[in-house]
């Protein structure tokens, strides 16, 4: 016949709870000390969270000089717009800006961002400049990256290394102004090198 004992019972149990609390407690203390930190969105612009409120794909947009004549003409692969800041995002753009009497600059890039003034284009990753020959114009090469474009000013600038190409003369050096609209012009700010083959 089994005999209860009560007070040992009691004792057996408690002893148990007591280890089962105490348990449960350094798990609580494991899990915090582990578990990382969670992530506070606040109002500063790293933590913003940006809406697209429209986007496009093979996306083209035309702009013309006051004289109703082609002025440039804007290309992207895609194109997303946020409605937060006015920031254009896009891949694989393409910049053509024309003048009156030698061949459109046709400026390309890996991604661009348009900010929303809608002039400044920032290019980024490698960046290819073309224009292409005339009868009395040889064909321009330009490749840099990373280059700010001012598309209303048809001016362009950067900070890193850039070689122009001519035939088989080139120029190069590290930091480029470049001016699109006549006068044409193109200056490189400094390691300038530069290679001229005589006619």
């Amino acid at each position: 016949m089994a005999v209860f004992h009560p007070d040992k019972f009691f004792a057996h149990n408690i002893r148990v709870y007591v280890l089962a609390i105490g348990l449960a407690i350094l798990s609580w203390i494991l899990v915090a000390a582990f578990e990382p930190e969670p992530l506070i969105l606040t109002t500063s612009s790293q933590y913003k969270i940006r809406s697209v409120d429209y986007f496009s794909t093979d996306y083209m947009k035309k702009e013309l000089d006051t004289e109703g004549k082609l002025k440039s003409i804007l290309q992207a692969q895609k194109l997303s717009h946020y409605k937060e800041d006015g920031i254009t995002e896009m891949q694989q753009p393409i910049m053509t800006l024309y003048n009156a009497n030698t061949p459109p600059w046709i400026i390309q890039a890996t991604t661009g961002i348009l900010a929303a003034d809608g002039n400044t284009l920032h290019l980024n990753g490698a960046v290819s400049i073309d224009r292409a020959a005339t009868e009395n114009l040889p064909v321009l090469k330009l490749q840099t990256s990373d280059l700010t474009v001012k598309i209303h000013e048809n001016y362009a600038e950067g900070k890193k290394w850039a070689q122009l190409h001519s035939g088989n003369n080139w120029i190069q050096g590290v930091g480029i102004q470049m001016v699109f609209k006549q006068p044409i012009s193109l200056k490189l700010l400094s390691k300038v090198k530069s290679y001229y083959e005589p006619k």
